[in-house]
């Protein structure tokens, strides 16, 4: 009993020092019981996937139990996150991804039986932002050539996406129609089958991921983000060119089954918080060219619904809604 009481002094004056471990500090009564599962709705090996393992192994630390990895690939992100939403919401069974299969396949996607109100969002970790690019030869040196070109072009100029309804093929969208731009969609199957269409001149631009250009023989014109890209600090953002409403970049983050205990959502807010500033973190995000970029969790639900409002208005004037 004497131990006992010790070890209770010892563990309030640790609190009071604010000297307690992380685990100990994120500990919830009875929680976590096991293992927690992390459901990756993209394929294994890709950015995505890459840095939300590097997130559940520092997780891990923090919460003392093992953080996994399963990926749910498929239907454009939404297998995933139809597995977290049939599970239970005791916090042993998060997402961790892309937004754009809350954002985007519900106004797009048949038979998804969620929206953006239909999960708890822990927190945001990293931003994969997006780019208008032309082939380093083109006669389009900066946005505002681009821009002019595109408003006083006889015939559209034709620009390709990672695909109909994708954040590239709405960002490009939106800032068409902000700027009064004429242009033709192409979609492909992804940045990599765009990329070589683009190098060959059978497109005028494309809007990829920075992270699927690094290295390629291309010219960055803008960004679709709210600030300029760390390893592009030259280059506008949309924002700057005149868009006044972008679309938000790749928001990726961590999700939870609606209605999960406050105390258990609070520790695995504070587990994020910590995963993004630790080494496997930041080694992971600077390989796969991402950037890192922290939102708690009301800033990232807020972020995440004014997301979807927008993408809906967008996907509702192009005539994309699924029936």
């Amino acid at each position: 009993m004497t131990r006992m009481l010790a070890t209770a002094s010892l563990l309030a004056l640790a609190l009071a020092a604010g000297t307690v471990p992380a685990a100990a500090q994120s500990a919830t009564p009875n929680w976590p019981t096991r293992p927690i599962e992390l459901i990756v709705p993209w394929t294994a090996g890709g950015g995505v996937d890459i840095v939300a393992r590097a997130m559940a192994q520092a997780m891990t630390g923090d919460l003392g139990q093992n953080v996994y990895v399963t990926n749910r690939e498929g239907a454009g992100g939404t297998l995933g996150f139809r597995a977290l939403l049939a599970a239970a919401a005791d916090g042993h069974v998060l997402a961790a991804g892309p937004a754009t299969p809350v954002t985007n396949a519900p106004y797009l996607v048949k038979g998804v039986s969620y929206d953006a109100d239909s999960f708890e969002y822990i927190c945001q970790y990293f931003e994969n932002v997006f780019a208008l690019v032309v082939r380093a030869d083109s006669p389009h040196t900066t946005a505002k050539d681009l821009i002019a070109a595109a408003r006083a072009a006889e015939h559209p100029l034709t620009y390709g996406s990672p695909g109909v309804g994708s954040i590239g093929h709405l960002s490009a969208e939106n800032a068409a129609a902000a700027l009064n731009m004429k242009v033709q969609h192409v979609p492909f199957r992804g940045d990599a089958a765009g990329l070589p269409v683009l190098l060959k001149g059978d497109i005028d631009f494309l809007v990829p991921a920075v992270s699927s250009v690094r290295g390629q023989n291309v010219r960055v014109l803008a960004v679709f983000s709210d600030e300029r890209h760390p390893s592009l600090p030259d280059v506008p953002t949309a924002k700057e060119l005149g868009v006044e409403r972008s679309l938000s970049q790749g928001l990726n983050g961590l999700f939870a089954p609606k209605g999960i205990a406050a105390p258990v959502k609070a520790a695995l807010e504070r587990a994020c918080a910590a995963a993004v500033k630790s080494e496997p973190v930041t080694k992971a995000l600077e390989n796969t060219g991402q950037v890192a970029a922290y939102l708690d969790s009301a800033q990232f639900r807020a972020r995440i619904l004014d997301d979807y409002k927008l993408k809906g208005e967008l996907i509702r004037r192009l005539g994309l809604e699924s029936n």
